[in-house]
């Protein structure tokens, strides 16, 4: 029976087996995949911070009305918009130069499971922790900050990875047959 060697995880070992002209990922595709992810992010933090500030608030010694924390929510929402904006595109940016997980496919780019997966889990440890720090500071509790920040691992993992899937099979922003010297970053 013969062995074959295990695929190194990032990529090929020699240059001779890496794809002649890989794909160029365009900016504008990293920056799309930025805005869309936000919106939907951005709604759903404001859903669960308010959620949470409302009900569980009270058992954190954290007393807010209803309009009291809508706003605070708010806050939370809107701060995160820029600092996960620009979370999003350095982490993307990243993962357009690590090419693992990805092949051309019919002449189409294509993203392994294993990729989304680990994509999922990096952005999620990154964006929970701002929302854990954005949230203490607009609220003053820790408590608070940490229920909001532990429940949206599980409802973002869920939407991101799906975000991640539906990304995987569209076609803007991606440039097949550019030479290698220019697959990892473009400028438009």
């Amino acid at each position: 029976m013969q062995e074959h060697p295990e695929k190194p995880i990032f990529g090929p070992e020699t240059a001779a087996l890496d794809a002649p002209h890989p794909p160029r990922i365009q900016t504008r595709r990293s920056v799309a995949k930025a805005v869309s992810w936000r919106i939907v992010g951005t709604l759903d933090t404001l859903l669960l911070s308010y959620l949470l500030i409302t009900y569980l608030g009270p058992y954190f010694g954290l007393e807010q009305s209803g309009g009291e924390a809508l706003e605070t929510a708010s806050y939370i929402a809107i701060t995160e918009v820029v600092t996960k904006m620009v979370f999003y595109f350095l982490h993307e940016r990243f993962w357009v130069w690590l090419r693992w997980g990805t092949s051309v496919v019919n002449g189409k780019r294509r993203e392994t499971l294993a990729r989304s997966s680990t994509k999922t889990a990096t952005w999620r440890t990154i964006a929970s922790l701002d929302t854990m720090v954005l949230a203490w500071f607009f609220t003053g509790s820790i408590a608070t900050a940490v229920s909001i920040g532990g429940l949206e691992v599980f409802t973002k993992l869920i939407l991101y990875f799906f975000h991640e899937r539906i990304w995987s099979k569209i076609g803007f922003g991606i440039v097949h047959g550019a030479p290698v010297a220019s697959a990892a970053v473009s400028p438009t």
